[in-house]
């Protein structure tokens, strides 16, 4: 049976939320499924070792005039999903428009979030909600990243990753400015750290000039022969490095959920986005900006994350 699952949010933080959607799709029907997503939630860099997907198309709309944007576009889309002979597809999303591809690239049994209900929708309710209505499967948000061991004790033996050490995963990126956490907030938290345990952290960051900044502000600290820096690294080479690491201090990133999905228990420091993307998983401990009591996407509380509350939330995990 050829079954097509289309998740066409963007970004890795989604991807990884809608694994366990996507993977009880397989797991009903018995069979690996194909997936529909975006370049940007970067599946091919990471769910290359997952069992439950057999193909990860590209939806190429981040970009104007792109092959799939349009009326045009979507005429592309579907002559291009035709030639796999789908037979079914599970849609992520309340679009009429995706509705209609399907049915003209031939698919008999389209199964879709309810259309036009895209506002106020909950990103991991309505599709739990979706998959109940469609498979009765009740879905538990816990997303999981599978690794080769091999990969893990290659990536171990080549950046020396000891075992009597506490290696952590320092995600200090972050894909607007309200989400990055300055750098004297996770300098203050590595100082409370290194004072009682031996710590060696790993930076994941992007390339952007104001997640360099916060990269080489920790870089040029007391902390310089404790660090690596994965900005150079790609997704795919930096998840066995991650899955090295005793624990992860991450702000609302995409390395947040990667982390969370390896398994390593991630404190996300959240400041300016729901609530929602910082505890769906059972390896998530989000620490909120001082005075609130809750985070939306008005919140603006990146100086007012407590660093004494990360180190104590640190301390309660690794013991």
């Amino acid at each position: 049976m050829k079954i097509l699952a289309i998740q066409n949010r963007m970004g890795i933080g989604d991807m990884v939320i809608f694994l366990p959607f996507i993977e009880a799709i397989s797991k009903k029907f018995d069979t690996p499924i194909s997936i529909l997503v975006k370049e940007n939630s970067k599946a091919l860099e990471f769910l290359e070792e997952n069992q439950h997907i057999e193909k990860i198309l590209i939806l190429e709309r981040s970009k104007k005039n792109s092959h799939h944007d349009g009326m045009f576009g979507s005429l592309n889309l579907a002559n291009e999903l035709k030639k796999y002979n789908f037979e079914k597809v599970f849609i992520f999303n309340s679009s009429l428009r995706f509705y209609l591809i399907c049915k003209i690239a031939g698919i008999k049994e389209i199964f879709q979030y309810p259309l036009f209900q895209k506002k106020n929708q909950h990103l991991i309710h309505a599709a739990q909600k979706f998959i109940k209505k469609e498979l009765g499967i009740d879905v538990k948000s816990n997303p999981k990243i599978k690794l080769k061991d091999s990969l893990i004790e290659d990536a171990k033996n080549k950046y020396i990753i000891r075992s009597n050490q506490i290696n952590i995963l320092l995600g200090i990126g972050g894909s607007g400015p309200t989400k990055r956490i300055p750098a004297k907030k996770f300098l203050s938290f590595m100082k409370m750290a290194s004072k009682n345990y031996d710590c060696k952290y790993f930076l994941a960051t992007g390339t952007k000039e104001e997640e360099q900044s916060i990269l080489n502000e920790i870089l040029n600290s007391e902390f310089n022969q404790k660090c690596i820096a994965l900005d150079k690294i790609n997704i795919k080479n930096s998840l066995p490095i991650i899955k090295n690491c005793k624990l992860a201090v991450c702000n609302d990133s995409s390395f947040s959920h990667l982390s969370a999905a390896l398994d390593i228990p991630t404190i996300v420091l959240i400041s300016d986005a729901p609530l929602m993307y910082a505890n769906y998983s059972p390896n998530m401990y989000p620490i909120i900006p001082d005075g609130e009591t809750t985070v939306t996407h008005s919140t603006n509380g990146k100086e007012k994350i407590n660093p004494e509350k990360i180190f104590k939330k640190f301390q309660e995990l690794i013991n």
